[in-house]
C-alpha cells in the first residue's frame, strides 16, 4: 500500500468513517499529479540518502478532498472514482493529469510603493552603482517622495496591477513591506492598501513594516533620532491590526546593528516576529543579530559567511535567495548555496519586487534566475517558492499540499514539475484555488 493509500486509513478509525470521508467534501479534485512538498510524502531536499527521498514529494494518479478551506484527504485517484456519484459536477474538478502544487508564495516584495525609477535603471547601464545613486537624492529617498505625495487610491492603483501580475502566475500569499512612508502617516497609508489588495483579491498578505529601511532626508546625519521615531510609531502601528512582522536593512548604506537591534527589542516586546535585509552589499553582523533573535528569515545574504550560517541552521531562520536584485544590479557576488545546503539552511526564493533594483513582477522568472544566477535545482527553487517560502512568513498551513492545511494550491499544464523553473515568458497556469475556491 503506496504513502496515498494508506492516507484515508490513518485518518480515520475505520473504513466505514473513511468512505463517510470521502462523501462529505466541499470538493474534490480527480486525476492529478501533486507535488507535495510535504515530508509525509518523502519530500527531504537534504537527504543524505536520496533514495528515501521522493522529489517534490510527488504523487501521481491522486485525488484530493477539501472541506471548509482545507484540505481534507489526500488519497489515490482510483480510491475516489465511486464516490463520485455523490457529487454534483460543480463540485468536481477532473485535472486531467496536469500537475498540482501549492500555491505560489512570494515571500519578499515591496509592491506598494508610488513613482518610477527607470531613470536610475539608465544610469546604472551608464556606470553609476547603487551607492552612486543614493548619493545623489534617487534610491529608496527617491520613491519615498512619490509614495508620500500619492494618495491611497493611486497608491492602490499602481499597486495592483503588480499584485495582478504576480497573482496570474500561481501566488496565493505575498508578503507586503512598508519603507517607502519614512514617517508615520505614509507608513499607515503603505500597510492600509497592503490589507485593501489581499482583500480585494482573496489572497494572504502578510504585512511587514520597514521604516527602518532608509534615513530620510529630513533626518540626515540623525539616524540615531530617526530610529527613535521608527521604535514608537511601530506600537501604534501594531495596535491597528497593521503590523504581521518586522523588517530592517542593515547595511553600511543603511542602518547599523545597534540601530536595527533597537528597532528588534520593540518588535519583540509585541510578540512579533523579525526578519532582515543583510549581508547584501558587506557583512556587517546582521545575519548574527537576526538569528540571535530567532527571526523568521535573513534576506539577500550574498556577502554571507559560513559562521552566519551556521547560526542561521540554529536559528532556523531561512535564507531568502533574491535573484531579481542581483540580476538588475549585475552583481557579481554569489551567495554561498553550497554552504547553505551544507549546513541544511531552507532556501526560499522571491521577486523582491521594488522599484529600484528588482522590478520583477513573475516568481516563476525569479525561480529560473535561481536556477540559471545561482546554481539551485529546479526543486529547490520550487521548494523556495512554497514550502520554504511558506516557512519565512511563519505561515505554518500554507506551502505544502498536506491533510490540515489551506487549500491554496495551483494548477498547472506542465509535464513535469522543473518545467516552471526551466520555461521563461511562457505562463502554463491552468487556475488557482484559494481557501478552498478556484479563482
Amino acid at each position: 500500500m503506496n504513502n496515498s493509500s494508506k492516507q484515508i486509513l490513518d485518518d480515520s478509525s475505520n473504513i466505514t468513517d473513511a468512505i463517510d470521508a470521502l462523501t462529505a467534501f466541499d470538493h474534490i479534485i480527480v486525476n492529478a499529479n501533486l507535488a507535495t512538498f510535504s515530508a509525509q510524502y518523502g519530500f527531504d531536499i537534504y537527504s543524505a540518502n536520496q533514495k528515501e527521498s521522493t522529489p517534490y514529494g510527488q504523487l501521481e494518479n491522486a485525488a484530493i478532498g477539501i472541506k471548509d478551506g482545507k484540505i481534507a484527504w489526500i488519497g489515490t485517484h482510483t480510491q475516489v472514482v465511486p464516490y463520485l456519484t455523490h457529487y454534483r459536477s460543480q463540485q468536481i474538478t477532473d485535472a486531467h493529469g496536469h500537475w498540482i502544487t501549492p500555491g505560489l508564495i512570494d515571500c519578499h516584495t515591496h509592491i506598494v510603493y508610488g513613482g518610477n525609477r527607470s531613470n536610475e535603471f539608465e544610469a546604472r547601464l551608464h556606470g553609476a552603482n547603487y551607492q552612486d545613486i543614493a548619493a545623489q537624492g534617487g534610491g529608496i529617498v527617491s520613491t519615498v517622495r512619490s509614495t508620500r505625495k500619492a494618495s491611497s487610491d493611486e497608491l492602490f492603483a499602481q499597486s495592483e496591477k503588480r499584485l495582478l501580475a504576480l497573482i496570474k502566475e500561481g501566488v496565493t500569499s505575498i508578503e507586503i513591506k512598508s519603507g517607502y512612508g519614512l514617517d508615520l502617516d505614509t507608513e499607515r497609508k503603505m500597510l492600509m492598501v497592503a490589507r485593501q489588495l489581499g482583500k480585494k483579491h482573496n489572497i494572504h498578505v502578510s504585512t511587514t513594516y520597514l521604516a527602518a529601511h532608509a534615513l530620510p532626508l529630513e533626518y540626515k546625519e540623525r539616524a540615531d533620532e530617526y530610529i527613535e521615531q521608527v521604535c514608537e510609531w511601530l506600537p501604534i502601528l501594531h495596535s491597528e491590526g497593521l503590523v504581521d512582522a518586522v523588517d530592517g536593512f542593515c547595511e553600511n548604506i543603511a542602518f547599523s546593528t545597534e540601530q536595527i537591534r533597537r528597532v528588534f527589542e520593540v518588535a519583540c516586546s509585541l510578540d512579533l516576529p523579525v526578519k532582515l535585509h543583510s549581508e547584501q552589499l558587506s557583512d556587517i553582523g546582521g545575519i548574527a543579530l537576526v538569528a540571535e533573535y530567532k527571526g523568521l528569515s535573513s534576506d539577500h545574504l550574498e556577502h554571507l559567511s559560513e559562521d552566519d550560517i551556521k547560526k542561521m541552521a540554529a536559528s532556523n531562520t531561512v535564507a531568502v535567495m533574491l535573484p531579481g536584485a542581483f540580476y538588475t544590479l549585475r552583481d557579481t557576488k554569489l551567495p554561498p548555496i553550497e554552504e547553505l545546503r551544507k549546513h541544511q539552511v531552507p532556501i526560499a526564493v522571491s521577486t523582491d519586487c521594488n522599484p529600484g533594483t528588482s522590478p520583477l513582477t513573475s516568481l516563476l522568472l525569479a525561480m529560473n534566475m535561481g536556477c540559471t544566477l545561482f546554481y539551485l535545482t529546479p526543486e529547490e527553487v520550487l521548494a523556495g517558492a512554497t514550502v520554504h517560502a511558506a516557512q519565512a512568513l511563519g505561515l505554518a498551513k500554507k506551502g505544502k499540499i498536506e491533510v490540515g492545511c489551506d487549500a491554496d494550491l495551483a494548477l498547472w499544464d506542465i509535464t513535469r514539475p522543473a518545467d516552471l523553473a526551466y520555461q521563461m515568458g511562457l505562463n502554463p497556469i491552468k487556475g488557482i484555488m484559494v481557501k478552498g475556491e478556484w479563482r
